[in-house]
């Protein structure tokens, strides 16, 4: 089979088409005819020798969680699936998973069935990110009905997805994004929207309750300035690069907390994502599809531009 390999750390241009083994599905797994994969920004910067890197090792590996495509094959064992579904999923993460390939192979319950009423590109544009957002907000935020929730990066891949999912559980939602994403982040549900470019957020928004931040303290100090906009007892959830010391100790000091987060497989909740998007009450933004062949020029246009949504790979039947 084909995927795209890389044999060392480094820039786009270190990914490569190859012709590979295809891998055999064991007991409780599903071999999956990939359709499509999604591309997240973790996965650049694990080919550049950060992000996962220190789980997955050392090239040559494939890169790839966000899987969306066919059940080809089950393993002994397996009740939940069958050869001709349809499914996504976001397979073994961190740990490799290959998506950047025709077939991958990973534990049956790993994965839930497709959305209906999308396509397999706009499927593999969810899993990572709306797990990510979903699992934030839910799972450790607790969002509720009239909570007041900050999205940082509201218009990426994550934060889209965290826009309307807070404003499905009844939540008053701010976002910081750029001018001309505004109209597009308020049909999704935001309540108010701050250009980022032309103001500073801690400046024009207060007793927030939970804040996502997607960008971080390497960005201007986001995470530190958020606690300034933070009601007493709320809840920063950092997700780039965690909660350093210096951020946890300024929060408690100030009776804030802090939640350090890494999204893991969940198809419990992808079977409830899934049941949004097919209800129409949540969309997904994919802002262009790449070949397989054209991985390193995917990557490359991540890395370098600020994307409306999600990348994908599409990979020929």
């Amino acid at each position: 089979m084909r995927a795209v390999v890389q044999h060392t750390f480094g820039g786009p241009d270190v990914l490569r088409v190859a012709e590979v083994p295809r891998p055999v599905p064991l007991p409780t797994e599903v071999l999956v005819r990939v359709r499509a994969a999604g591309i997240n920004p973790v996965d650049w910067k694990t080919r550049s020798g950060g992000g996962m890197a220190q789980v997955l090792g050392e090239p040559p590996f494939t890169l790839g969680w966000d899987v969306s495509g066919v059940v080809e094959e089950v393993g002994f064992g397996v009740t939940t699936l069958k050869p001709g579904d349809e499914v996504y999923g976001m397979p073994w993460f961190p740990r490799a998973a290959g998506g950047y390939a025709e077939y991958v192979t990973a534990p049956a319950r790993q994965f839930a069935r497709k959305p209906r009423s999308i396509s397999h590109e706009q499927a593999a544009a969810v899993p990572l990110a709306a797990l990510t957002a979903w699992q934030a907000l839910v799972d450790t935020a607790d969002v509720r009905p009239g909570r007041r929730v900050l999205v940082h990066a509201a218009a990426g891949g994550v934060g889209h997805f965290a826009v309307q999912f807070a404003k499905h559980l009844g939540a008053h939602v701010t976002g910081t994004a750029s001018s001309p994403r505004h109209e597009w982040l308020t049909a999704l549900g935001a309540d108010e929207l701050i250009d980022y470019s032309a103001a500073r957020f801690e400046d024009v928004t207060k007793d927030i309750d939970v804040v996502i931040d997607l960008v971080g303290d390497g960005h201007d100090n986001t995470s530190t300035r958020s606690l300034d906009v933070l009601s007493p007892g709320g809840l920063i959830v950092a997700i780039p690069a965690g909660v350093s010391p210096e951020l946890h100790e300024a929060a408690r000091s100030r009776g804030l907390r802090t939640s350090a987060f890494l999204v893991e497989p969940d198809s419990p909740a992808l079977t409830r994502i899934a049941g949004l998007i097919d209800a129409g009450e949540v969309s997904v933004e994919v802002e262009e599809v790449f070949p397989l062949e054209q991985a390193a020029q995917a990557h490359a246009r991540g890395e370098n531009d600020r994307t409306r949504g999600k990348l994908v790979l599409g990979v020929a039947s």
